[in-house]
């Protein structure tokens, strides 16, 4: 792998604004940082959103319009997530798809969160897969823990390659109920992706404190990086996030530290099987 995918997750659904003030949650405060974030060297945005209070919601409206905002100012890959907040039901999980992404997240369990459940049925898995190949939508497979992969493996095994017929997936690594934010867990990771189609491909997210060894290991293994404030709001110890444009700097220089330059958002379709959007 001669370049490096950088996608940033800017929001989340669990940091409330007033705990960390820097966060976007507005559409406004979203574009903007989604075109900072773009010129810096992000390819993919991984998007949640927030109602006129900042709390995490799937209104359709509003993520409709937020994939228009993005489209219109950027060219980067707009990926929803389809896991909202842990007591979102399934079926407004499954109406993300109705807003039109290039990209929807898909976590390939139920697994536990904090003090909280993800919960992520395979029937609801099953039909978030399937309802994303028949609309040409190409998934990030996420994934918790080691058996979320072998869940990944049925999947592809009983009902298909994804739209795009590239396999990409993003190990979410250092959550409170899942897998450990180390080297050794995404070694253990990448041995057990040789059971996936051959050019599966790979990001890792370290979740807080372990943002950095996972963003070194994911780098050396061959991964691709995903940073953003839904994931780490503190730069260093006792230092803030400013701005999703301080980690995204960070990312890219560790990429060209490792010889493997951020890759553009046309690089970035070519990768992962995602069609050029439809001109306006």
């Amino acid at each position: 792998m001669t370049g490096t995918l950088i996608t940033v997750a800017p929001t989340g659904a669990e940091s409330s604004k007033a705990d960390v003030p820097a966060l976007p949650v507005t559409p406004e405060e979203l574009v903007v940082t989604a075109k900072e974030c773009e010129a810096l060297g992000a390819s993919v945005i991984h998007v949640h959103i927030r109602d006129d209070e900042a709390r995490p919601t799937l209104d359709l409206g509003r993520l409709r319009a937020t994939v228009a905002a993005l489209r219109g100012a950027t060219d980067l890959i707009v990926q929803l997530s389809s896991g909202g907040a842990v007591t979102d039901p399934e079926a407004d999980r499954l109406a993300v798809l109705d807003a039109g992404p290039d990209m929807a997240s898909c976590t390939m369990g139920t697994v536990n969160f904090g003090d909280d459940v993800f919960m992520n049925r395979w029937e609801f898995v099953v039909e978030l897969h399937t309802r994303m190949r028949e609309r040409g939508i190409v998934p990030e497979y996420e994934i918790f823990d080691l058996g979320h992969l072998t869940a990944l493996q049925r999947l592809l095994d009983k009902h298909g390659l994804p739209a795009g017929e590239h396999v990409h997936v993003d190990l979410v690594m250092g959550v409170p109920g899942g897998m450990p934010g180390t080297t050794e867990a995404l070694v253990a990771c990448r041995q057990a992706m040789r059971d996936l189609p051959e050019g599966t491909t790979f990001s890792a997210t370290g979740i807080g404190r372990s943002t950095i060894p996972v963003m070194l290991a994911s780098l050396s293994a061959g991964g691709h990086l995903r940073v953003g404030m839904e994931d780490t709001i503190t730069y260093a110890k006792g230092s803030p996030v400013e701005s999703n444009m301080q980690l995204v700097a960070r990312a890219v220089g560790f990429a060209q530290l490792a010889q493997r330059p951020p890759l553009t958002p046309t690089q970035a379709r070519a990768l992962l099987g995602v069609p050029a959007p439809e001109a306006p």
